[in-house]
């Protein structure tokens, strides 16, 4: 008779979900599903609320990455003001984003996906963890560790705390920047560029193309934000979206246009929703965003570490990788590149001006504000009445992109470990391994 293997909870993500594999009479997998099993609903939440207290309500949306919403919401407020924030507070925003990025990518990596593949998939469970990291790496292990509270000191020394700061506003943010918090950051980023450099020296020597291939690959299309000259972006900029072979399939497209592209599917057993790409429908129509996503859609970091990095990276693929496990190696790329950002912007004198706001009224009625989170492409969508109140929100979250992906990964590794229905923890648990690579919230 036909089975069903639960995984539930999928431990070692920052959100909640469970993964229902079935299996055939033949105990062969027949297919697999990666389930979120809660409503959220803040788009309905935020009905009747004003605008200016979207910044502040929608970062409650996670807990993990309240920055990736702050700042969304915040640029789509400025539309709706249609202000151009100052240049100090788009610098500053940056600064924060670049914080987020790293605590958030080296949470994912040390704490959560590194025990794994540094102590093995077959490890036994109760120290497959970090502290069983700690014990086996210590010296790797701090300096992960180090480097994490690094960037979230980033965001509480901006933002007045680590967690939810009230910091970014319609119009730019609401505290500048303090000389003696900038000199901290400086003193501190040689320490973030070594650990960095340190370990992806260890991540090219220990994972080889075969050990990559261990969570599977497949085709798809990658999406993130380029600028101008198609280098990558976290901030600003427009949408690219490219075929697995790296063809342009859209090319600076208006990040206020999104909805002409990008829609959202839904099933019943599953509260997260299914983004694709319009042109080609559902479920064809699927892209990958995050930290491999970006890295397949931009020609270059633009910065020179980051770019030697990026080289060398892409001489062990093709043009576009489409390995689930390089979501860790392309999120320590961008570790670095985020890191010799954080020098460009902190070398420059302006980002200590005072002129950190824009005053306006409510001049249009509807904004859109994107941005990319460290786990992918995040949109926020308003519309207001004149008095500014919130009609309608739509969100499309950094997970919902990746959602037809993620229930292409835990399908295709359970085909390739499950057979005749033995089952075994370590197989269970790179299944769950494919989902840790995409570092849903």
């Amino acid at each position: 008779m036909e089975k069903q293997v639960h995984i539930e909870p999928v431990t070692r993500i920052e959100g909640h979900a469970k993964i229902t594999v079935f299996l055939n009479d033949d105990g062969d997998v027949r297919d697999a599903q990666f389930h979120v099993t809660e409503l959220r609903g803040f788009e309905k939440f935020c009905e009747g609320r004003t605008l200016w207290e979207m910044p502040g309500l929608t970062a409650r949306i996670c807990g993990i990455c309240p920055v990736s919403h702050i700042l969304a919401s915040a640029k789509a407020t400025d539309a709706i003001l249609a202000v151009r924030i100052p240049k100090t507070a788009e610098m500053l925003r940056r600064l924060m984003n670049l914080g987020q990025f790293i605590q958030s990518h080296a949470l994912s990596f040390f704490y959560l996906s590194a025990p794994d593949f540094l102590l093995g998939w077959d490890h036994d469970p109760a120290t497959r963890n970090v502290v069983g990291l700690v014990q086996a790496h210590p010296d790797l292990a701090r300096k992960g560790i180090r480097l994490r509270a690094f960037g979230q000191e980033v965001i509480s020394r901006l933002g007045g705390k680590r967690i939810h700061p009230s910091w970014a506003v319609p119009g730019g943010v609401n505290a500048p920047l303090k000389v003696e918090d900038r000199q901290w950051f400086l003193d501190y980023l040689p320490e973030c560029k070594d650990t960095i450099r340190e370990t992806i020296d260890l991540f090219k020597t220990s994972f080889n193309c075969e050990a990559r291939d261990v969570l599977g690959e497949f085709s798809s299309m990658y999406m993130g934000l380029v600028d101008p000259d198609g280098r990558w972006e976290h901030y600003e900029g427009r949408i690219r979206i490219v075929e697995p072979d790296g063809t342009i399939v859209e090319e600076g497209y208006d990040p206020a246009r999104y909805f002409e592209i990008i829609r959202e599917a839904s099933e019943t057993w599953t509260y997260l929703k299914f983004p694709h790409y319009v042109p080609r429908g559902y479920p064809d129509g699927m892209y990958r965003v995050g930290p491999l996503g970006r890295v397949n859609v931009c020609d270059a970091f633009g910065t020179p570490e980051a770019d030697a990095a990026l080289e060398e990276f892409r001489s062990t693929v093709q043009r576009c990788s489409g390995k689930v496990f390089d979501y860790h190696y392309t999120r320590l790329l961008e570790i670095l590149a985020s890191v010799e950002r954080m020098e460009l912007l902190l070398a420059d004198d302006r980002i200590l001006d005072t002129r950190i706001r824009a005053e306006a009224g409510i001049n249009e009625l509807e904004g859109v504000g994107i941005h990319e989170a460290p786990r992918g492409t995040l949109i926020h969508h308003y519309r207001v009445d004149p008095n500014g109140i919130i009609e309608k929100a739509n969100f499309i979250v950094s997970t919902g992109h990746n959602n037809l992906a993620m229930n292409r990964a835990v399908r295709q590794i359970a085909e390739t470990y499950i057979s005749k229905g033995k089952i075994t923890e370590g197989i269970l648990n790179r299944v769950e391994g494919g989902i840790r690579a995409y570092d849903p919230c």
